[in-house]
């Protein structure tokens, strides 16, 4: 440990970079691709129902709905949930921007409320502060891969008679309160991208437990269309369809949908390395000066999508420095996210008076260490080093 930075000159802990996230791929992950390749089916077919079926079953929902993206599955629930003009939707700040994009594709707008200083996540009071006569949904976001509080969040939805649509895009696996998410809120949303807890290369996911939501997503991500007859307006000849709203070609793919099916079976397995790497590195962490460690609510269990070092104060205005010094020791970290309202697209489409505070202070602290499954003891301690030897420096001032 120790020893001169690599930016500036010294050797580096890592002669490889270390991605901050990646998919860890199988032999029996590819041997499921390849059968879909000797099938019938390329695009969707039996694998895509197989596939829904079993996360289905496995988050304790009803019914799900597989898509082409997360950000193509949150667009499908707020169509199917009625969002349209003059309609509000309250999400977090705190999130990759399909969460609130989703609403602007359905022409309603989103309501940004702030959220807890320690978990991230959104809070319900922030919530029901930011409810008005026009607000129809929340969509809570399950940030890093802990559930928000869904009981406190229910209430509030409750009692304004909102939807929720969770986007648990970090967070299959988790579980709040012996409950896996999935079935916690009116629709939810999980994504399958690479870094992701399980994935089908690009891909996303409805879960909901509600029939007439099912057929209407099944419907909008196949162009509007129908070809079942005992859904048609009219009488119809045997080879005909009906297209019976503007929806879009959102399909996954039987080859997508087989490698996520494999995925899953080891889902569980995932989960409790992500949180075994997590524990390794609170425990060396913990007494570090200058950052604090994430913190995690009891009676819910976090998927470890992300694991974020927060800086303390005195350390923000070093974090670009300490950002590049940690990606000269070849440790890819990242930063996640920047408030989806101070995007240039949102500040020049009326949102440029929007403020969350603590969201806007989290953002200027967060590091985002790397924490996928694939890593070995060598690459957690390498990280451990790592932040360490920058830490050191630049925590002493050096370099001011």
């Amino acid at each position: 440990m120790g020893g001169k930075l690599a930016v500036f000159g010294g050797k580096p802990v890592r002669d490889s970079f270390l991605p901050y996230g990646s998919q860890w791929i199988s032999k029996e992950d590819k041997k499921a691709v390849e059968r879909v390749l000797s099938s019938p089916y390329l695009t969707t077919g039996p694998a895509v129902a197989s596939f829904e079926r079993k996360t289905a079953a496995y988050t304790g929902a009803a019914y799900a709905v597989s898509f082409s993206s997360g950000t193509a599955a949150l667009h499908a629930a707020c169509f199917t949930a009625g969002i349209g003009k003059g309609d509000e939707v309250i999400t977090s700040p705190l999130t990759f921007a399909a969460s609130a994009n989703c609403i602007l594709y359905c022409g309603g707008t989103p309501v940004f409320a702030d959220v807890d200083p320690r978990t991230y996540l959104i809070t319900p009071e922030s919530i029901e502060a930011a409810v008005t006569e026009r607000t129809k949904a929340v969509i809570p976001v399950d940030f890093t891969g802990q559930p928000a509080d869904y009981e406190a969040i229910r209430k509030v939805a409750d009692k304004y008679n909102l939807l929720i649509i969770e986007d648990a895009a970090h967070a299959l696996g988790a579980s709040y309160r012996a409950q896996k998410v999935g079935a916690l809120s009116d629709m939810t949303m999980f994504s399958f991208h690479p870094v992701k807890p399980v994935t089908t290369g690009e891909g996303g996911i409805i879960t909901t437990n509600d029939e007439n939501w099912y057929k209407t997503l099944l419907q909008f991500r196949t162009h509007g269309i129908t070809k079942h007859a005992a859904d048609f307006i009219q009488v119809r000849a045997p080879w005909e369809y009906e297209m019976q709203f503007l929806g879009f070609n959102y399909r996954m793919t039987d080859l997508q949908a087989a490698l996520g099916e494999s995925q899953l079976d080891r889902l569980d397995t995932f989960t409790s390395m992500r949180e075994a790497y997590a524990d390794y590195y609170n425990n060396a962490f913990r007494t570090v000066k200058g950052v604090t460690i994430p913190y995690q609510e009891l009676g819910r269990r976090s998927s470890w999508h992300l694991y974020i070092l927060k800086l303390d104060e005195e350390m923000i205005d070093r974090r670009k420095e300490i950002f590049e010094a940690l990606t000269a020791e070849n440790i890819g970290v990242n930063v996640h996210y920047m408030p989806v309202y101070e995007q240039p697209y949102y500040q020049k489409n009326g949102f440029d008076q929007v403020s969350c505070p603590t969201a806007e202070k989290l953002y200027q602290q967060f590091l985002t260490l790397p924490l996928f499954p694939a890593m070995d003891q060598q690459d957690l301690d390498d990280v451990i080093e790592a932040v360490r030897k920058v830490l050191d420096y630049y925590r002493d001032g050096a370099g001011s």
